[in-house]
C-alpha cells in the first residue's frame, strides 16, 4: 500500500496512514510554522511523526521444546501444546490419548513422536486408604465383665470406668456400648490364646472343654444387696447338695461373668437367668430359668438335677474337682470365651466366706438357718431320664 500524504491547510486534520509496520502521522503545523521561511511563503510546512513498535518477539518456534513435559495442576494437552506451538491432535497422538482424554497431575507428556512418556498414574485406581484405627467403642456381650473389657482393650478398669462416666460399682448390660481408651483391636487376646483344636477321628466323641489359659485375678469387686442375695442364694444351693467349696465357688464365678450375679430377663439369643442358660437347648422354661433356686441346681446337677439327664451340670462332669478351676466352669456352660472364669476364684471363695461368716452370725442371733429352696421342682426333684 502507498501511502497518501496530504498537504494540510491551517487548522486541517492530520492524516494517518500505515506501511508496513510503522505508522506514519502527518498532521499541519502550529499557525506560527504553518508557512516556509522562503519569500512568498507558497509551501506549507509539513511535520512527519513515525511510531515504530517494539521488538517483535521470538516466535514460539525458536523455542526449545523438552522431549516431554510434566502435567502440573490446571494443564490440559491443548494448553500445553499451545505452551510448545505444538498441534493438539499431535500431541494426542504421541501420547496415545483422544479428545475425550483427562490428564492428571504429575503424569508425563510426550512433546514429540519419538519421545516415550513416563507412566502416568492410573487414574481408575483409587488410592489406598489407611487401615482403619482400632474400633473405639466396644459392645457389652453375655458374661463380659469390666475387667475382661479392660484387659481386651490394653487398658485398666479405672480408666474405662473414667472414660464412660462410671463408678466402681457401676453395672453392664449385654448390647450396651462402652467407650475404650486407647483402645487396642477387641478379641485379639482371646483369639490369640485359643489352643489348637484337637484332631477329629471318626468315631471321636464330643470334644473336651477347651483348657483355659490362666489369667491374673479379676479385680476386686464389691457385691451390691442383689448380688449378694444371689450369691447366698447359690451358696445354700449347693450346700443342700453337699457340694465342696470348689464346686460352689465354681458357680458363683460362672454365674459373675454370665450375669454379673444377676437375674436377668434377657442376654444372648434366648439365654436367661443368672447363668444364661437356654430353654432351647433344654435347661428349663423361661419361667424355670428365672428362678434362681432352680438355675443354680440345674449347674450343680448331679442326682437331683431338676433337669434329668436333658442337661449336664458340674456334678455330671467326670473328674472336674481335679480339673482347672475355668475349665471345670467351661465343661457345664461351653462359652465361647473359657478364659474368663478363672479370674474370679479368688473372689468367688472370699464370697463363700463372708456368706459363711454371716450364716454363723444369723444362728447366733436366733434367726434360724439358710433357706434352702423355694421353688417346687427343687422340692420334689424331676427323675433323671434314662438313657
Amino acid at each position: 500500500m502507498r501511502p497518501t500524504i496530504t498537504r494540510a491547510r491551517h487548522g486541517a486534520t492530520a492524516t494517518t496512514a500505515l506501511l508496513g509496520s510503522v505508522s506514519l502521522a502527518v498532521a499541519a503545523g502550529p499557525a506560527a510554522h504553518a508557512r516556509e521561511t522562503a519569500p512568498g511563503g507558497a509551501h506549507a510546512s509539513l511535520r512527519l511523526t513515525v511510531t515504530v513498535p517494539p521488538p517483535i518477539a521470538a516466535h514460539r518456534a525458536l523455542q526449545v521444546t523438552p522431549p516431554e513435559v510434566t502435567v502440573a495442576p490446571g494443564d490440559t494437552v491443548s494448553a500445553i501444546a499451545e505452551r510448545y506451538g505444538l498441534a493438539t491432535a499431535e500431541v494426542l497422538a504421541w501420547n496415545g490419548l483422544d479428545w475425550s482424554s483427562i490428564i492428571r497431575p504429575g503424569q508425563r507428556i510426550a512433546l514429540s513422536p519419538g519421545a516415550v512418556p513416563g507412566a502416568a498414574p492410573d487414574a481408575a485406581a483409587p488410592v489406598a486408604a489407611p487401615d482403619s484405627p482400632a474400633p473405639a467403642s466396644r459392645i457389652v456381650a453375655a458374661g463380659d465383665t469390666l475387667w475382661d473389657i479392660a484387659r481386651e482393650a490394653g487398658t485398666s478398669v479405672d480408666a474405662l470406668l473414667s472414660a464412660n462416666g462410671l463408678g466402681r460399682g457401676a453395672i453392664i448390660y449385654p448390647g450396651e456400648s462402652l467407650l475404650l481408651p486407647g483402645a487396642a483391636p477387641v478379641g485379639v487376646d482371646a483369639a490369640a490364646s485359643a489352643p489348637p483344636a484337637a484332631e477329629a477321628s471318626p468315631a471321636a466323641a464330643p470334644p473336651a472343654a477347651a483348657e483355659p489359659v490362666a489369667a491374673p485375678a479379676a479385680e476386686p469387686v464389691t457385691l451390691d444387696a442383689e448380688q449378694a442375695e444371689n450369691a447366698r442364694i447359690i451358696i445354700s444351693v449347693g450346700r443342700s447338695r453337699g457340694v465342696s467349696d470348689r464346686g460352689i465357688a465354681i458357680a458363683l464365678a460362672t454365674s459373675m461373668v454370665e450375669s454379673w450375679l444377676r437375674n436377668l430377663d434377657w442376654g444372648d439369643r434366648d439365654s436367661l437367668g443368672l447363668f444364661q442358660q437356654r430353654p432351647s437347648t433344654g435347661w428349663g422354661t423361661d419361667a424355670e430359668l428365672r428362678d434362681p433356686y432352680r438355675a443354680a441346681a440345674a449347674f450343680f446337677g448331679g442326682p437331683d438335677d431338676p433337669n434329668g439327664a436333658a442337661t449336664r451340670g458340674i456334678l455330671d462332669v467326670d473328674g472336674w474337682e481335679s480339673m482347672n478351676f475355668g475349665a471345670a466352669a467351661q465343661a457345664v456352660q461351653i462359652s465361647a470365651h473359657p478364659e474368663r472364669y478363672g479370674p474370679w476364684e479368688q473372689q468367688a471363695y472370699a464370697w463363700i466366706r463372708g456368706a459363711r461368716l454371716r450364716m454363723s452370725r444369723e444362728d447366733a442371733g436366733g434367726r434360724g438357718g439358710v433357706r434352702v429352696s423355694r421353688s417346687p421342682a427343687l422340692r420334689h426333684p424331676l427323675p433323671r431320664i434314662a438313657g
